[in-house]
């Protein structure tokens, strides 16, 4: 079936990349009113029969060839002009009409352009800040993600992730698009940067916002990538070969082809040196944001930057413009990876009066394929109405084998050792579809808006799990360790679907004001089972303990429906929205097992306020505020009644009478820039509040167990975990974040001053008692202050230097046992690179990490040094030789903690160490209108490894 569709979805679009007509040609000039020349306008010619789009040139002069209709439609829009339209129709008789001089009218409303010399031009623009890519410093084979880490307020880490404004940027666009579902590295670790005209951060609401301009709900960091119209004819390829030390390998290859209204991208991949090509936990945007339930991924099955990981991977991308109301985009991914993970864990358990500690290395290997299908179908059947409708498919199949051993201690004496080894396979095919139709019902702001979707998903797993125990006899340390062993094997289904709809309605009041009415409703559904079998070492049944043998079902559902009401105003500097909102919700279902059935019924009413609140300074300055509420359900784990426990030490025991857990977040956010003398300055401040916060409840005590091969009953450590909801005292959470940069010189000199603190407060409980199931309340208060300098010297594209340190400091305190623990960490870098020669490059990536506070085993001070030397040849320098070293010095490693409200966990995980790699590399493009450099150079092309 996938076959299938993806065969059908390929030669749709090759199909039509093959048919095109030759007719007649239509030229023009574009003027403003002082009688200027405009130059880069975007021009699009509109008719039956065709859909082009240019731009003017440096005289303002633009031109279409192989138009085919004669009555057509001209549309002129640039920054800081009013949009023009004009409908035409070509002389008789003619082949080529010359269309008199256009005059452009200097637009009231956008903000006008602010352009330093030698620094891109910024617009900024409600919720969007717009980059154009003139005047920066690039060298030849640059990708989209070097343009990012030259713009303001624009980070980009070492695996390639993209924060903008301090926050995570989510999804991609291509011209205004979802590319590859939205992946972020697929984008700006292969998108050639000599063809992109301007790059944007889009604080997006959905497509409700971008549509009605009504904004709901909170925001997530878009990019959206502008390709330059006069490249949007033409084809490249890069194709990359390597071979290195320790048998380390990379093959990619690169196919992008472009025509007006149609775009075709092929990529593929296959290496070991832990690069993937796409995230598959990214899903494209799609008709109406998800809400949970079912339909979503699950864990990622590909490795990452830990551990080693093989890879392979090819996709498919491709968009059409049929006409100027009708088009389709998407995309196909499938990967296939393989992964090993070694890592070590030290975990500090809060107890009264007891320390306990657990010492954990595991040893983990993960194999797994995943299927990736995305499109979109976007209609406007007229000038009033908008139709999209997204379909996405999906499939992981997946295998793991971890190999687990852990040692414990109990007020520094040991108390016992474990190894577990446990074997999974899982398959998870899902499906949806999600749509919306806006309606405008006059030109003065009354609308309907109305969206819907419907996602499905299923995964079937299996289990063989086996844990062997030393126990140490807590009456007589000197006796010989006992053993307890099991094996258990586990089937589990886990079937969930999720359908929602929203419906939005806004009556205009006045020329400012408009009253909108909302209704949303959301289900999320499952139907799950579980059965699992104990064995002893000789593999005879052990059939009479409950908590090794069960036979589980549980289907619930929980169903919200939201319906608000709030004014809208939007004047020349303030815009706000207040109102209020009711949220009812059920929880329904039933847990069965072979002897007990529990239903589960619960009704919540939540009231919230609508409150969002914008004040512009300036053009280039405004502070946001903006309040929003959601309900969330319980996870199956945390509300089935029963005993899931893997083995008879570690148990996991939900509770069927939690209730749904209500949030509330704001977010502050204040930008002020000064683009003409390079400053600019942005900070935010989010906070959260819980409601009947779903909490945990880690009970630790010593157990009677009988061993199943001895028959005799052995005393041992047991862990157990149960849920709660935390009625008198709220959880809360605070996060900042500031970013200052200013430029000198035509931005030879740049200097970034960023960080942040945040602080959480968790509420957990915790008890040593078996027969306890209320316990002792523990409020964990962590603070995490970060703070960064960076700087940038970059004269030339030929020379660039970037030094930087960066500090963390984290502090926990648990009010149970009054312990403080402390970690921090300083890390200064050094980045650069130089041209020896016009076609020599020489670069280095150096990092040391000074780290303290960790945990016993896991604490490390890595110095990670990269370089490489790299040679260009062949004509238009499209040959490239790079010969790179990795971790010179072999000290790669990833130390982390986390911060619960039950446990601390210092972490310490394998990544790729040294290597030596040969790359060879050949890049080319070949546009209508001449390559990007306009001397058949072949600058663009897909990133090499990461350094």
């Amino acid at each position: 079936m996938m076959r299938i569709t993806f065969l059908l979805f390929c030669n749709i679009f090759l199909l039509s990349w093959v048919a095109q007509g030759q007719t007649k040609s239509v030229q023009g000039m574009l003027k403003d009113d002082k009688i200027r020349v405009v130059a880069g306008a975007s021009v699009k010619l509109i008719s039956d029969q065709d859909s082009m789009v240019t731009s003017s040139s440096i005289a303002g002069i633009f031109i279409f060839n192989n138009v085919k209709a004669t009555n057509f439609k001209i549309s002129v829009s640039n920054l800081g002009f009013e949009k023009f339209e004009q409908e035409f129709t070509f002389p008789a008789g003619e082949s080529k009409y010359i269309i008199p001089s256009f005059t452009l009218q200097q637009s009231s409303e956008l903000l006008q352009e602010v352009v330093i010399d030698g620094v891109p031009t910024v617009v900024v623009k409600g919720d969007t800040l717009e980059y154009t890519m003139k005047d920066l410093k690039l060298r030849d084979g640059s990708v989209a993600e070097d343009a990012l880490k030259k713009l303001q307020g624009v980070e980009v880490d070492k695996d390639g992730n993209v924060t903008a404004q301090g926050e995570s940027v989510k999804r991609v666009r291509i011209n205004g698009k979802d590319f590859f579902g939205g992946d972020v590295k697929t984008a700006t670790q292969n998108l050639p940067a000599n063809i992109i005209e301007k790059m944007q951060i889009v604080d997006d609401y959905g497509d409700m916002a971008n549509i009605t301009g009504n904004k709901n709900g909170d925001s997530e960091k878009v990019l959206n990538i502008q390709i330059d119209p006069k490249y949007n004819q033409g084809h490249m390829t890069t194709l990359r070969a390597g071979y290195g030390t320790e048998d380390r390998y990379q093959a990619t290859g690169m196919w992008m082809g472009m025509r007006e209204g149609e775009q075709i991208s092929v990529l593929g991949n296959l290496n070991n040196t832990n690069a993937p090509l796409f995230d598959f936990n990214t899903s494209g945007g799609g008709a109406r944001r998800q809400q949970g339930g079912g339909g979503r991924r699950g864990g990622d099955m590909f490795g990452g930057s830990n551990g080693l990981t093989k890879l392979g991977s090819i996709g498919l991308n491709a968009r059409k413009d049929f006409s100027d109301k009708l088009t389709v985009y998407g995309s196909y991914s499938y990967s296939h990876s393989n992964n090993t993970t070694l890592s070590d864990m030290f975990q500090q358990n809060t107890l009264r009066d007891i320390i306990q500690n657990d010492s954990i290395h595991s040893n983990s290997n993960t194999i797994g394929a995943s299927h990736r299908f995305e499109a979109n179908l976007e209609w406007k059947p007229s000038t009033r109405d908008y139709i999209k409708i997204s379909p996405q498919f999906g499939f992981d199949d997946g295998d793991a084998n971890a190999l687990t051993n852990s040692i414990t201690y109990r007020n520094e004496e040991f108390n016992n050792s474990q190894d577990q080894n446990t074997f999974t396979h899982s398959t998870a095919p899902r499906y949806g579809i999600s749509g919306l139709y806006n309606r405008k019902l006059n030109d003065k702001g009354r609308n309907v808006f109305l969206n819907m979707n419907y996602n499905n998903a299923k995964t079937d797993k299996d289990q063989n799990a086996i844990l062997q125990r030393l126990l140490e006899d807590p009456n007589n340390a000197n006796a010989s360790l006992n053993s307890i062993y099991e094996r258990t094997i586990q089937e589990a289904s886990n079937k969930s679907w999720n359908a929602g709809a929203s419906l939005n309605y806004t009556e205009p009041l006045s020329e400012k004001g408009k009253l909108e009415l909302t209704y949303d409703f959301n289900k999320n559904k499952y139907d799950n089972s579980n059965l699992q079998q104990g064995f002893d070492k000789e593999n005879n049944p052990i059939s009479d303990d409950p908590k090794l043998n069960f036979d589980y079902n549980y289907d619930y559902s929980f169903t919200t429906h939201r319906i608000g009401a709030n004014y809208l105003y939007s004047g020349d500097k303030v815009t706000y929205s207040i109102g209020a909102a009711a949220q009812p919700s059920q929880l329904r279902g039933d847990a069965i097992s072979s002897d007990l059935s529990v239903p589960i019924y619960r009704n919540n009413l939540n009231w919230m306020p609508i409150a969002r609140f914008e004040y512009k300074f300036s053009r280039q300055s405004n502070l946001s505020v903006n309040y929003s509420g959601s309900a969330t359900e319980p996870s199956v784990t945390q509300i089935l009644p029963f005993d899931m426990s893997t083995n008879r030490t570690s148990i996991v025991m939900g509770n069927a009478d939690l209730n749904p857990e209500f949030n509330h977040q704001m977010n502050i956010r204040f930008r002020k820039n000064d683009f003409q003398k390079g400053n600019n300055f942005f900070a935010f401040v989010n906070a959260n509040l819980a409601n009947n916060k779903i909490v945990s409840l880690n009970k630790s005590y010593l157990g009677a167990l009988r061993n199943s091969n001895t028959g005799a009953i052995d005393t041992t450590l047991i862990s157990e975990t149960r849920y709660l909801n935390e009625t008198n005292d709220h959880p809360y959470g605070i996060s900042t974040f500031y970013h200052y940069g200013k430029s000198l010189k035509e931005k030879t000199y740049n200097i970034m001053l960023m960080g942040g603190i945040s602080f959480n407060k968790r509420i957990g409980y915790s008890s040593t008692d078996s027969l306890d199931n209320v316990g002792l309340k523990n409020i964990s208060k962590n603070i995490v202050f970060n703070q960064g300098l960076m700087f940038r010297y970059n004269p030339s594209e030929n020379f660039e230097i970037n030094p930087g340190v960066r500090y963390q400091y984290n502090h926990t305190e648990n009010s149970l046992t009054n312990r403080t623990t402390n970690i921090s960490s300083w890390t200064p870098t050094l980045i650069g690179s130089v041209n020896i020669t016009p076609s020599t490059i020489f670069g280095a990536d150096l990092s040391k990490q000074f780290n303290q506070g960790y945990g016993s085993g896991i604490n490390a001070n890595p110095f990670i040094i990269n370089t490489y030397v790299e040679q260009k040849f062949l004509k238009g320098q499209r040959g490239t030789v790079r010969l790179q070293a990795f971790d010179l010095l072999n000290e790669q490693t990833n130390v982390s903690r986390t911060v619960s409200e039950s446990m601390i966990t210092d972490s310490r995980t394998n990544r790729l160490g040294r290597y030596f790699m040969l790359l060879f590399t050949y890049k080319f493009q070949k546009f209508a209108l001449g390559s990007p450099d306009g001397d058949d150079k072949s600058r663009g092309g897909m990133r090499p490894p990461r350094m």
